[in-house]
């Protein structure tokens, strides 16, 4: 694993354009960082301090942190399609498994430099969260900072299952644009399945259920969206705006089961190609 995972990162390194953005997907995520110390006066009337919200307390700093680092997982995303294109326009795939490389190392090569990557962001991102939130937290009891901490597991799973979607899009079409414009295909082919479902059930949570179980939207739903929480934090009584946010085992199974799948599916592609 080792071995393999050492040639993939070497690759990366050596290709310029790789490493920036592999600097650049790490880097980004810190501005939750920034967004924590961001003040706005308000025409010298009052001063907004983000910090001083309570959006950074614990437990509730994981999930928020987790759900906005997430959004910056299209820079790794090009590295994951580039890396395959690359392979092709280079010969450098051709020229691996002359040397020795089989063709379902080379596919563990990729997925070991996606679980390498998708476990750094996680931990940094956990990190981040911890020391912000010994910053602004008003509880720092031991039991209270680890509660909910699934939500970087769940960072972690959404990360690994979407780069692998990158994978498979990437070995399918060769070309880093495609493989990436295949994204937003895929994300209308969803909606597409959510209105079909829409008029056989008749009813919207029919419909969404179904849509739950399609890859990018259950990447999605693994890490719900915290803004209905914070103001469920502010107005406890308004029961319209309540809803579950927590991170539930099956979809984290449900994306799991995705990302077994498209490294599959990535392994068949290559064992039938003609290169």
């Amino acid at each position: 694993m080792l071995r393999l995972l050492k040639l993939e990162l070497q690759k990366l390194w050596l290709n310029k354009t790789s490493r920036i953005l592999i600097i650049i997907s790490f880097i980004l995520p810190f501005t939750v960082l920034v967004l924590s110390s961001i003040k706005i006066n308000f025409f010298g009337l009052f001063t907004l301090e983000l910090g001083e919200l309570g959006i950074f307390n614990f437990p509730i700093i994981w999930h928020i942190t987790t759900f906005f680092a997430s959004y910056f997982k299209f820079f790794f995303a090009i590295v994951v399609v580039s890396m395959i294109g690359n392979e092709y326009s280079n010969k450098t795939l051709k020229q691996n498994l002359i040397d020795g490389l089989s063709k379902k190392e080379f596919i563990l090569s990729k997925f070991y430099t996606i679980v390498f990557f998708s476990l750094c962001a996680t931990l940094l991102i956990g990190l981040a969260s911890f020391f912000i939130g010994l910053y602004y937290s008003s509880y720092t009891e031991a039991s209270i900072i680890i509660r909910e901490i699934e939500f970087l597991l769940a960072y972690f799973v959404k990360l690994v299952g979407f780069f692998s979607l990158c994978l498979f899009f990437g070995m399918l079409l060769k070309r880093s644009a495609f493989a990436l414009a295949f994204l937003f295909i895929l994300w209308l082919f969803e909606w597409l399945i959510f209105l079909g479902a829409y008029e056989a059930f008749g009813n919207a949570d029919s419909a969404w259920k179904t849509k739950n179980f399609l890859p990018l939207e259950s990447m999605y739903k693994l890490i719900d969206e915290p803004g209905r929480r914070i103001m469920m934090t502010k107005f406890p009584d308004n029961k319209d705006i309540m809803y579950d946010y927590a991170v539930h085992w099956y979809e984290i199974a449900i994306v799991m089961g995705w990302s077994a799948l498209f490294i599959f599916l990535s392994y068949r592609l290559l064992k039938k190609r003609d290169l």
